[in-house]
């Protein structure tokens, strides 16, 4: 049989692809010494890693027990919009995942034992690339990790019950290994019907995140990568700051790449070093830098585009959560992952001015002016059975959203509130707090942003109300009638380990709040974080004699088992209130414990005025 000569592949790739998909591409990425080229024209980009954007680690309600999920088509779509909507032409995904040890029971992973691959991990990767060619934005993915938090070298090492550091030179677990390349470069997606090798939305293949690999192995793997796909390009990133003059040099290698979290006057002599190595030989780009003040990102991308490097990717983006709100992922330091298109209440690192930065940065490497932002699409409303629990999937590009209601199907609609969903996470966003008892609303809302405003979303209700709640998320004392001792709310303080809630109150011991209500407590819900063995909470009611009685809550803990990051324990008090008439709710802090959030249901007090 005849071999089909490259470029007639590359033209039935791309017939296959355009007839499959409405891609956006008509090219593979390919270098020209020292340069990206998409066809005859430089492909230079500033833009994000977007590390949940094929596999979620940030799944965090307060009682749930597992971090990781795959994400949906609004999550990826809102994703990768995002990027094109900043001027960013690529997006970095995390690695491959692959089944650990300690993982949760259900837990999906893409690797789950050496030639074993999980059908639901691949098919959230193949809709990213469906995706992604729909959008125009182009993939870079690394295969395998250097660290454990996805699971990576250790991980594949484990399934033979051999050492993490065996990885580099042993031959059963390089062969493993190449499996899972073989594996993945040949599948065929199952939504566009293309194998990923014949794929344009992907830039090139890395071997690996930050891998402290022996060159001889990078060289390898490499050179096996280009053997099974020789349309995408072999990238690697190795766990430096420099590169050295024999990976420039190795055919099997065609981009560099480096990591960069240091302050900028410690990475840019480092990013023109290795520009200058790389100078008329190979591309080079950063492919990850961040956690530093935020005017320093700016010294850094001037630096990458006067120095003609092929681009820079921020750490990191994460995109709206389907159930309404954003992941949240912060960082070391008191930095963040950011949330397009930025917001004031995430002034303590710049998000706002650092999106706005990155979209100037991405349009000028291009040599373009900004356009503005595009008016945000309708955004939809999810279901409800109670009107202070409301919540949307919101539009890429929206600041702001604006509430309306309408009572019993009958009447006007009204506004009611504009609100934003950069406060609240993994919660319901919006409590209609005038909402009556007994009565019926409909709610619809609009996305605003400079440019203007959506059409309205879909309508939901009408809703009966049948109690009323006091929710307080613990922003600030607002909603708390009396307090006394020494109270502390709670912010960017050990937020990682608090689930990622920026919205906390903590106590000395003996410490105490009170919540008042408009009428009798019918049940108590109150969310907490044990930092040790000692914390807890004591709560009692009252009537309006306000001569308090203890009750004995049911306590819930919601523990995720092992984990990396040290998670304080969730624990959920709740109560049926069995004490007619109560309307004080005290709550008396120990061991420093850290309230989450409070929920009071109650009904009007029926008495005479």
């Amino acid at each position: 049989m005849k071999k089909i000569p490259k470029a007639l592949s590359l033209v039935i790739a791309a017939f296959l692809i355009n007839a499959c998909s409405s891609s956006q591409f008509s090219n593979f990425i390919v270098a020209d010494k020292d340069k990206l080229m998409d066809g005859e024209n430089e492909f230079r980009f500033i833009s994000f890693n977007i590390p949940n954007l094929h596999y979620i680690e940030d799944y965090f309600p307060f009682d749930e027990t597992n971090p990781w999920r795959l994400p949906d088509e609004f999550e990826i779509r809102d994703a990768l919009t995002a990027i094109k909507q900043m001027g960013g032409e690529v997006a970095r995904t995390y690695v491959i995942t692959v089944k650990r040890n300690n993982d949760p029971s259900g837990v999906v992973k893409h690797v789950e034992a050496p030639g074993k691959f999980n059908e639901e991990a691949f098919r959230a990767l193949d809709k990213v690339l469906e995706i992604a060619n729909e959008v125009g934005i182009r993939l870079i993915i690394p295969f395998v990790d250097n660290w454990w938090w996805m699971g990576g070298r250790g991980e594949y090492a484990a399934f033979r019950g051999k050492d993490k550091d065996d990885f580099w030179t042993d031959r059963q677990l390089i062969s493993d290994f190449k499996q899972t390349i073989h594996y993945i470069v040949n599948r065929e997606n199952f939504y566009t019907g293309i194998k990923y090798k014949d794929d344009f939305s992907i830039l090139g293949w890395e071997t690996g995140n930050e891998l402290a690999a022996p060159f001889e192995w990078q060289s390898e793997i490499a050179g096996y990568i280009k053997e099974v796909d020789p349309n995408h390009l072999s990238i690697i990133n190795p766990h430096s700051g420099l590169l050295d003059e024999i990976a420039v040099a190795d055919t099997n290698i065609d981009v560099l790449s480096t990591h960069y979290y240091s302050p900028a006057n410690r990475a840019i002599p480092n990013i023109i070093q290795n520009r200058d190595l790389t100078k008329g030989k190979k591309p080079f780009f950063v492919g990850e830098f961040g956690f530093i003040p935020s005017q320093q990102f700016e010294e850094i991308l001037d630096s990458v585009i006067s120095n003609d490097v092929s681009g820079a990717l921020l750490w990191s983006l994460r995109f709206r959560n389907r159930d309404g709100g954003f992941y949240k992922h912060y960082e070391q330091k008191g930095f963040a992952a950011y949330n397009w298109p930025g917001w004031e209440f995430n002034e303590p690192y710049s998000e706002k001015d650092v999106l706005e930065l990155v979209k100037n940065k991405a349009h000028e490497i291009k040599g373009i002016n900004p356009e503005p932002i595009p008016v945000p699409e309708e955004p939809i409303l999810l279901e409800t059975v109670n009107v202070f629990k409301i919540s949307w999937q919101g539009s890429v590009g929206a600041r702001n959203y604006k509430f309306e209601r309408m009572e019993n199907s009958v009447g006007k609609w009204e506004y009611i509130s504009t609100i934003d969903e950069s406060r609240i996470y993994y919660r319901p966003l919006f409590c209609d707090e005038t909402a009556q008892i007994g009565k019926k609303y409909s709610y619809r809302l609009k996305a605003i942003n400079e440019s203007g405003e959506s059409d309205y979303s879909n309508e939901i209700g009408p809703v009966e109300v049948q109690n009323l709640m006091l929710i307080d998320e613990l922003f600030d004392d607002s909603k708390i009638y009396y307090s006394e001792g020494e109270l502390k709310f709670l912010s960017m303080e050990d937020v990682r380990k608090a689930k990622e809630d920026r919205s906390r109150l903590t106590g000395a011991d003996d410490t105490f709040i009170i919540y008042e209500t408009s009428g009798p407590v019918e049940n108590i819900m109150i969310d907490v974080f044990h930092t040790s063995d000692k914390s807890g909470i004591e709560i009692e009611i009252a009537g309006e004699d306000m001569i308090f009685s203890k009750i004995d809550p049911q306590k819930e803990e919601f523990p995720f088992g092992e984990n990396d990051y040290g998670y304080f324990l969730p624990v959920r008090y709740s109560s049926d209130v069995g004490i007619e008439n109560a309307v004080y709710v005290k709550i008396t802090f120990s061991g420093e414990s850290q309230l989450s959030r409070v929920e009071l249901i109650h009904s009007k007090m029926n008495k005479m005025l």
